[in-house]
């Protein structure tokens, strides 16, 4: 929904709403459009003045929203819309998208650490594979360097399972190899399944909003996969 372009550009902030609820939307500043705050990014001025992003919307003082890819957040950049929208206060870099991809990524990892230490998460082809046939796989996830002949052989096998009648398998492949290791606290984690349970949902969520934030849309990418800044090939050791 296109929005006028004399409407408020930035929030009260946590502590005007008072214990009223969140409005569902937001104006983007980079599309002008009124957009869904669970496709979206705030952003406030911290106390050095400078332009950060704050995932959890949480931030005291004035936020101001972007639709949560990249290219809306360098469109925004470009435009200069953050110096309009704060009345010139705070300063955005140029490395304000970087900043939001490592912030996004470092969530994404933290809700699969979370997810492992509530004992959902299984690794290794073996494992995996059990994990799959049994239907008791909610995720299968693969790290975002690994040999695309294991993607596909595991990805085919969950939806063989799909097709014989159990749970369907959301495929994603965020996350590097390494930031899968520091997540779960193994070595060379190239496949692993995340079984049933709100944490898996969580890091689900978080893994779509990754997506989203790289590629524009989470559908567009391919399946298992998620386009890394700098990917490497790397090998299947599981």
């Amino acid at each position: 929904m296109l929005a006028s372009m004399d409407q408020d550009e930035t929030d009260g902030g946590p502590r005007a709403l008072k214990g009223a609820r969140a409005p569902d939307a937001r104006l983007c500043l980079a599309t002008r459009t009124v957009t869904p705050v669970s496709q979206m990014l705030r952003f406030v001025v911290a106390p050095d003045g400078a332009i950060v992003p704050d995932l959890g919307h949480k931030l005291p003082g004035r936020g101001a929203w972007v639709t949560a890819t990249r290219e809306a957040l360098d469109q925004a950049l470009k435009r200069k819309a953050f110096g309009r929208a704060f009345k010139g206060k705070g300063t955005s870099g140029p490395d304000l998208p970087d900043l939001v991809e490592t912030l996004l990524a470092a969530d994404t990892r933290a809700a699969l650490s979370l997810a492992n230490k509530a004992g959902r998460v299984v690794t290794g082809t073996a494992k995996v594979e059990s994990a799959l046939a049994s239907g008791d796989a909610a995720v299968l996830l693969h790290a975002s360097d690994a040999r695309p002949d294991g993607i596909r052989k595991l990805n085919g096998f969950a939806r063989q399972m799909e097709a014989a009648g159990l749970r369907p398998v959301a495929i994603v492949g965020c996350l590097p190899g390494v930031e899968l290791d520091l997540a779960l606290g193994r070595s060379n984690v190239v496949h692993a399944a995340l079984l049933a349970h709100p944490t898996t949902a969580g890091f689900l969520a978080r893994c779509r909003r990754l997506e989203r934030w790289r590629m524009g849309t989470a559908a567009s990418a391919p399946e298992g996969h998620c386009p890394q800044p700098d990917r490497m090939q790397g090998t299947d050791t599981e």
